[in-house]
């Protein structure tokens, strides 16, 4: 006869941490949630250097964008699970016969350790050379520009808000110089009413601009993902428009 499991005993299953001597309780509540996230589980046993990977895996089952052959830039790429995941899909390493053979770019302002199939640069994506830096380097424009990248955080949750925006209208603006007409540019945003001008922006610029929340994404967070398809292209300057006539 089968033994019967209580409440309790299903609930001890979970691993659990020890507040250690001078260790904060919302520091043990964090490792708690690590231990017992399955995304963190996963990650690891798939081989990817954070759970964040999952987010864009699951972005890119939905909308399709990292396809063999694809040009991928990475923006702010540290510590690298979502280049990981780039290398994979758009066949970065040739590893799928008869499958285009894509480009993985990632640029971070620290040094990234290195990733097979990918080319990292130490970079500042906001200088004034990096469009052309990146394109050089991939020889040509890019059908993807993503960005994770998030502004670090003051405790305000206003102020944090108003950062990651900044910071995400940054990395649209430098899509707009190095994306291939067609090309899509995915980023995270935060929830919190500031970002109407960056979707007035990315509708602009892109034929569709749709707004997700990946399940790998904690239903705490406050964080989305904004996936703009369908760069319009940027009018190019002719000699007449540079003219004072």
């Amino acid at each position: 006869m089968a033994k019967n499991i209580s409440g309790r005993g299903q609930r001890d299953l979970r691993e659990k941490v020890k507040t250690a001597r001078g260790r904060k309780l919302s520091s043990t509540r964090w490792l708690e949630r690590q231990l017992n996230d399955p995304y963190v589980k996963r990650a690891r046993a798939e081989g990817y250097r954070g759970r964040a990977a999952f987010k864009i895996l699951e972005l890119d089952e939905k909308y399709r964008f990292l396809v063999p052959g694809a040009r991928v830039v990475d923006l702010g790429c540290a510590p690298g699970g979502w280049t990981q995941v780039a290398v994979r899909r758009v066949n970065a390493l040739g590893e799928k016969s008869g499958k285009k053979i894509g480009r993985v770019l990632g640029v971070d302002l620290q040094e990234v350790d290195p990733i097979t199939g990918a080319e990292i640069h130490q970079l500042d994506f906001l200088s004034d050379d990096a469009d052309d830096l990146v394109k050089g380097w991939l020889g040509g424009r890019a059908d993807v520009v993503m960005s994770d990248m998030a502004a670090a955080s003051s405790g305000h949750q206003q102020t944090d808000h108003l950062r990651i925006i900044t910071l995400c209208e940054a990395a649209a603006y430098f899509a707009f110089d190095v994306l291939e007409t067609g090309g899509t540019f995915v980023a995270k945003v935060l929830a919190g009413g500031a970002e109407g001008e960056l979707q007035k922006l990315l509708k602009q610029n892109f034929e569709k601009v749709t707004n997700e929340k990946p399940p790998a994404s904690r239903s705490d967070s406050s964080e989305k993902f904004v996936v703009a398809r369908g760069f319009r292209g940027r009018p190019e300057t002719t000699e007449a428009d540079d003219s004072d006539d």
